[in-house]
């Protein structure tokens, strides 16, 4: 079995009932263990904030997911953000072309793998993040997210 490393667009999914969470569910149910870095915490709680200023999610539904992924926290393997983690992001974004904190989340799905010494499913759904997965060994899941994204436009 195959270990799971949530970024945050895939960790959102996990607390708020949107297309991609059953893909989500699935993974965390399937995986022997799931990671996601230390930003995570950050970034899952600043976009149920931005879903509640947008008007996607009620006070009460932002709250109460904020409040389950504050109790699930540390049941999840935790990757630190070290010197090393950000000088291997930095190199990381500069060769596949990703934004800033997506380089973070690559550089610790890799450093897991490395770790692990086995495959890791770097499970996102940020299409440029996927892409980068795929080209630096991961296994990119979901398995055909530019479908996926593609179909959910025009759905």
């Amino acid at each position: 079995m195959i270990s799971s490393y949530l970024d945050a667009s895939a960790l959102v999914k996990r607390y708020v009932a949107e297309p991609g969470a059953e893909m989500v569910m699935r993974a965390i149910a399937e995986a022997p263990a799931v990671a996601t870095s230390m930003i995570s915490r950050v970034e899952v709680v600043t976009a149920l904030a931005g879903a509640l200023r947008r008007g996607a999610l009620t006070s009460e539904d932002a709250e109460t997911a904020r409040q389950s992924f504050h109790s699930e926290w540390s049941g999840f393997i935790r990757i630190p953000v070290t010197e090393f983690m950000l000088e291997r992001a930095a190199l990381l974004g500069w060769e596949q072309g990703i934004r800033g904190y997506d380089a973070v989340q690559l550089a610790a799905a890799v450093t897991w793998r490395e770790v692990l010494e086995d495959a890791v499913a770097m499970v996102t759904f940020d299409r440029q993040l996927w892409l980068a997965a795929a080209n630096v060994g991961l296994i990119a899941h979901p398995e055909h997210l530019p479908e996926v994204l593609d179909s959910w436009k025009g759905g």
